[in-house]
């Protein structure tokens, strides 16, 4: 999915990859937490550089930081797991991570619990006008583009009893709440495998989902969230592109 990288670019890259790894067999080989600085002069890494990877190893539990030492952390002991032992979280992650960075938008995984979805993974935008999903919150389904899909994929009867069950609250005055209108964009993401929303949750924002299964069930949804400002068609185009890619890489897991 990622497209090639010129030469200074391969070469910058390789060498953090090996940098990485160096980090990781060093720190595996001893018997004893290492502060930074061993690491540092033991493996001739800038001091700055080195901040970096060992933030991004202990974010991915490749280590692990008790004050000032770092040893190896349980993510090592996931890499020779069966792959029943990885959850749908570990299998989600790389994959939504790659597509923030491809985007450079928030992107998040969904999965539904009760009648609200929560987001089990999710990356944000690293530029300065950007969206954060709050990760383990339970949001409302009928006001997110990863709910909506959601919804789209249950069985008439489930459906049913969402309706009876629920009350839609407006988050704004954009929000759609009354069911013969929910149940016309159910039915288009029912046809499309996508769902979006227009500033239904928060104003300025735009979301996009796309429904995610696993052996011809429903187990969650990807959505990117994009500031209405920077929204374009040809934006929206390319979002809608890499979310059914990034969704079918995830089916064929």
């Amino acid at each position: 999915m990622a497209s090639e990288a010129g030469p200074g670019a391969s070469s910058s890259q390789v060498k953090s990859a090996t940098r990485t790894l160096d980090i990781i067999e060093y720190v595996v080989a001893h018997n004893r937490p290492l502060v930074a600085q061993e690491i540092a002069t033991a493996l001739g890494i800038p001091v700055s550089s080195l901040s970096y990877l060992l933030s991004t190893l202990v974010d991915r539990q490749y280590l692990v930081r008790d004050g000032r030492r770092y040893s190896a952390g349980p993510g090592l002991a996931r890499l020779q797991a069966s792959t029943e032992s990885f959850t749908l979280a570990d299998r989600a992650a790389p994959l939504v991570r790659t597509l923030r960075v491809q985007l450079d938008e928030t992107t998040s995984f969904f999965i539904r619990v009760d009648w609200e979805i929560e987001a089990i993974v999710t990356e944000s935008s690293e530029q300065a006008l950007r969206y954060s999903v709050p990760q383990g919150r339970r949001l409302p389904m009928h006001a997110l583009a990863a709910g909506k899909v959601l919804l789209a994929a249950l069985e008439p009867e489930e459906l049913e009893r969402y309706f009876a069950e629920t009350e839609r609250a407006p988050f704004t005055n954009h929000t759609v709440t009354d069911e013969p209108t929910l149940r016309k964009q159910l039915d288009e993401a029912r046809k499309t495998g996508f769902a979006m929303t227009d500033e239904e949750f928060s104003l300025g924002i735009v979301g996009i989902g796309r429904l995610v299964t696993m052996d011809g069930a429903p187990v969650g949804s990807l959505s990117v969230a994009v500031p209405k400002v920077r929204f374009t068609d040809d934006l929206h185009a390319r979002v809608a592109d890499l979310l059914d890619r990034t969704a079918s890489l995830l089916e064929d897991s």
